[in-house]
């Protein structure tokens, strides 16, 4: 994010909770995280503040992350009233969030790397383009990853305003040797070693995936620390 109270328009639209902030200077960013629950069970918005930097480039990747309204309608109305741009008029659609340009060699990658299984997949020849939602459960039951192919696009510019999804493992160690492995067959690389975070001791580790999506691995119980 480029302003420091870019949170309140997820308070005041979406109605979700600040749940945290913390500031890193060794790294010179700040992060902010609102949610609708606690961290613990809850999908959490994590907004970064990298220092001086005011703008960014969205590219085309990213396609967005979803969230299940009563009233589609009144939420849009209330998204144009705090100065929310809106880009498509409320009508039932499929959703995206991360594009990608080969979608079973990311499929392949997901469920060896990280464990996901597909909970769901569609193919629309109409608008030309497939979606697969990868999860640990059924969409009713936790949050999913939604990957889109569009027909015969196989590369995207990432711009540098998308950081990364985040999730929780028991070990960052064992897993970083996993998707370093599955790395080496199907693409992408760790680009931080599993380690703590200067100045929180949280253990994390990153990775890009084939597709050049970032994704960082939490430790379970640090995470539990840091929301202490």
């Amino acid at each position: 994010m480029a302003e420091a109270n870019a949170g309140l328009f997820y308070t005041e639209c979406f109605g979700m909770k600040p749940l945290r902030k913390r500031d890193v200077p060794e790294e010179k960013y700040a992060n902010a995280f609102f949610g609708f629950g606690p961290e613990q069970s809850h999908f959490a918005v994590e907004l970064t503040y990298n220092y001086g930097v005011t703008s960014y480039d969205i590219g085309t990747g990213f396609g967005h992350f979803a969230i299940a309204t009563p009233d589609v309608y009144r939420l849009v109305e209330d998204i144009r009233a705090k100065g929310g741009n809106v880009t498509r008029e409320p009508a039932i659609v499929p959703s995206n969030v991360l594009r990608v340009g080969d979608l079973e060699r990311s499929i392949k990658f997901y469920e060896k790397a990280l464990g996901l299984r597909v909970v769901k997949r569609a193919d629309r020849p109409e608008q030309k383009y497939t979606i697969a939602m990868l999860g640990y459960a059924e969409e009713h039951e936790t949050t999913v990853l939604e990957l889109t192919y569009n027909y015969g696009v196989t590369e995207y510019t990432k711009g540098n305003a998308y950081a990364q999804v985040a999730i929780g493992t028991d070990d960052v160690y064992k897993s970083a040797e996993v998707v370093n492995i599955v790395s080496q067959e199907l693409g992408g690389k760790i680009t931080r070693q599993p380690g703590p975070i200067p100045g929180l001791n949280t253990k994390i580790t990153s990775f890009l995936d084939p597709d050049g999506w970032k994704v960082v691995l939490v430790d379970n119980q640090d995470f539990l620390k840091e929301l202490e």
